[in-house]
């Protein structure tokens, strides 16, 4: 699984999630800083990453265009730090692994983890 850690989240990650085993790059290394986050999905799907974020903007675009990719995980907290939260992120992305690589959001807070598969229905 490849993480695409987005810009709202600091480049430590990408040591922190590397050094669990999984391929991750920063947003800032692959592409515009100032890109559109709906280019920024774009990108994933066709790469196939899972986009890694802080950001509600990801799944409310899933949520419009009913996609089946890419996949999103989002972390929600005022500490969003790798040294606060590594250790539940990295849980999760091995507890819900098969679910992110077959498309889904994994929502994530220090006392619970939502996810649901894609494509979101709105019904």
């Amino acid at each position: 699984m490849k993480l695409l850690v987005d810009m709202n989240l600091g480049p430590a990650w990408v040591e922190t999630l590397q050094t669990a085993g999984w391929q991750a790059a920063h947003w800032a290394t692959l592409g515009d800083h100032h890109a559109s986050d709906a280019d920024i999905m774009r990108f994933a799907c066709e790469g196939d990453w899972v986009v890694f974020t802080h950001d509600l903007d990801f799944g409310t675009i899933l949520a419009h265009t009913q996609a089946g990719r890419p996949s999103v995980f989002q972390v929600r907290s005022q500490d969003v730090s790798p040294d606060h939260l590594g250790r539940l992120v990295c849980g999760a992305l091995r507890q819900f692994s098969a679910e992110l690589e077959a498309g889904a959001i994994v929502t994530l807070d220090e006392a619970r983890q939502r996810v649901r598969l894609l494509p979101l229905n709105s019904k």
